[in-house]
């Protein structure tokens, strides 16, 4: 299977379109009728006619594709969040309105030039992590590589609709998973936000204090930009947070956690077993070393949402029609959101405080490791399977995603590979909140070590380095901030941290500077009798930048220093006026090498 006449990779659309080879009027004819394609798997709640995209298309007419960072990207959204002009159901017939004005998240990626396909099928009221929960005239929804098993839910059609390479990206949303599990069975990159970091005003609540818009998409590097385009400030929406001015990156080696084995379930799917276990290899070519964490905390709150009073947020939600038109809702949807009217404030504020008590806990893990990594799900089952154990099984696939809300965690689902049966599994990578950036860095180089292609496609992966995090500078040192060094607080000190040790081009001579204490060396260019010297690239949020280089004394200073490999970093510099009275150190090999023989 292909995505036929051309690729739905974000880059590819801008260039094409910015060549002229493209129109996003021909993507959109090619999309609308390739869905056709693909009826049986009732990814649509509402397809978009040509004509309601109209004025999408009108308006890309009137831009340049370079006055746009997502000009003609066509992308599809849940259906329980808001686009004007089609209708929102949550997969309720009975609950049908038609909303006036884009939810928050969808007028970001409209303005940024982005294409609403279409609104897709869910789990009734993002209740389920099955996909299997949406009733006639939808349907459940079909998993991209075979109908027998099922998509994973509550975001099965938004899943299913890149997989199959209908749309370039989709929106979700994620309370207890389901912007993570449909990611796993249909072979995408699952982005579960911090909680707070987008918008939710415009979206069906299913518990509001836990509710998130999650991205589902081809890499993720294309995560990242849709996540920094939607990232819009919504002083309307009281559930937004301020994203911090600063992030913490990872370093080149870091530390991840493992759940210890008798917390690793995979409910007899030893394909998914053996796919985890490559992913602990992959992490560890990448940097990483790996350490055995007790998860019981995790998994103890993992059980509260459904057995807590959380269920009383759902309650709350829908509480005019259970009351009032209990028929219209699917049973097993009713009967798991009727539980929550049975909850007392008590029982509200001892789960409060059970929670608090296991937040403590489980942020411990953060003292011994950089980032968790855990199964998406323990398994894949097939939709007969659920059918017979609907409540049993749905429970079960939420064991490593129903925590991360409740504990303020960030995560990033992340394709593992292909089983025997041609279907794949998912691990998911997470840390405290706001690590987003950092994470989904490290997702765009685990991806492709796991599989080499996108969703259900033949399409192979394209997945380039993301691009920096605007919050974070590298900065290159080679004196006394290198690691262990008498400066090399200043770096710590702000949050900073180990990329790499390197080389400079062999374009460089070192001098020890005049003056002192502290001794100090300067880095000069000089292309006709210059060497390659040993250097250190710190990553530090870009926040404390500024009082970093204001310690910097003169003749020192902060330019582009040439590295070995051709890549310029910001680095210390010497203007020469420095070389008066200083000492040609160069044949030491560096300012190590010259400290140790004084």
């Amino acid at each position: 299977m292909t995505s036929d006449s051309f690729r739905l990779d974000i880059p590819f659309l801008l260039d094409a379109y910015r060549s002229g080879t493209l129109k996003p009027g021909q993507v959109v004819d090619h999309l609308l009728e390739r869905s056709g394609q693909f009826c049986a798997h009732n990814i649509w709640i509402h397809l978009a006619s040509k004509q309601e995209l109209v004025p999408y298309l009108e308006r890309l007419d009137r831009e340049s594709p370079d006055s746009l960072p997502l000009y003609g990207i066509p992308f599809a959204i849940k259906d329980n969040i808001d686009v004007a002009g089609m209708p929102t159901t949550a997969a309720c017939e009975a609950y049908r309105y038609q909303p006036e004005h884009h939810a928050a998240v969808v007028q970001a990626l409209t303005d940024a030039g982005a294409i609403p396909m279409g609104k897709t099928n869910l789990d009734q009221f993002a209740t389920g992590l099955v996909g299997t929960r949406s009733p006639e005239p939808w349907g459940a929804c079909r998993n991209s590589f075979n109908p027998d098993y099922i998509s994973g839910g509550s975001s099965s059609g938004s899943a299913v609709a890149v997989a199959l390479g209908l749309v370039s990206f989709s929106l979700g949303t994620d309370t207890a998973g389901s912007g993570r599990v449909p990611a796993a069975f249909n072979n995408l990159i699952g982005l579960k936000p911090t909680l707070g970091r987008l918008s939710v005003r415009g979206v069906v609540p299913a518990c509001q204090t836990l509710d998130c818009v999650s991205v589902f998409a081809r890499n993720a590097d294309q995560a990242q930009q849709i996540l920094a385009v939607a990232s819009v400030n919504d002083d309307r929406d009281p559930w937004q947070r301020p994203v911090p001015a600063g992030s913490t990156p990872l370093p080149v080696r870091f530390r991840f956690g493992v759940p210890e084995q008798h917390q690793l379930i995979f409910d007899g799917d030893e394909a998914a077993a053996a796919l985890f276990r490559q992913a602990i290899d992959h992490l560890q070519l990448l940097g990483g070393e790996p350490v055995n964490v007790d998860i019981e905390p995790m998994l103890a709150t993992a059980r509260l949402l459904y057995e807590g009073p959380w269920v009383a947020e759902r309650y709350l939600a829908t509480r005019d029609l259970i009351e009032n038109r209990p028929g219209a809702m699917l049973a097993v949807t009713r009967d798991i959101i009727s539980e929550g009217a049975k909850a007392r404030a008590t029982d509200a504020f001892a789960a409060r405080y059970r929670l608090q008590a296991l937040k403590a806990k489980a942020d411990q893990v953060w003292q011994q490791v950089d980032v968790m990594l855990c199964p998406t799900t323990p398994g894949i089952y097939t939709r007969e399977q659920i059918s017979a154990e609907p409540v049993l099984l749905n429970s079960r696939l939420g064991t490593y995603t129903n925590f991360m809300n409740l504990l303020d965690y960030a995560a990033v689902a992340v394709p593992a590979g292909f089983a025997g049966d041609g279907l794949p599994r998912g691990s998911t990578l997470f840390a405290p909140a706001f690590q987003d950036e950092a994470l989904l860095a490290l997702a765009a180089r685990l991806h492709p070590l796991a599989t080499g292609r996108v969703g259900a496609l033949a399409d192979p992966l394209q997945s380039p380095e993301p691009a920096p995090d605007p919050r974070t500078i590298d900065v290159l040192v080679c004196g006394a901030h290198l690691a262990g060094l008498p400066l090399n607080h200043q770096l710590t000190d702000r949050h900073a941290v180990l990329l790499e040790a390197t080389r400079t081009a062999p374009v460089y001579r070192m001098y020890r500077l005049a003056g002192g204490p502290p001794a100090r060396p300067g880095l000069i260019r000089e292309p006709d009798r210059g060497v390659a010297l040993p250097v250190e690239i710190w990553r530090m949020p870009a926040d404390r930048f500024g009082s970093f280089v204001a310690g910097i004394p003169a003749p020192l200073g902060i330019g582009k220093v040439e590295l070995a490999d051709g890549r310029w970093v910001c680095g210390f510099i010497c203007e020469p006026v420095g070389l008066d009275g200083a000492e040609d150190i160069t044949g030491y090999g560096g300012w190590r090498g010259y400290m140790e023989q004084q």
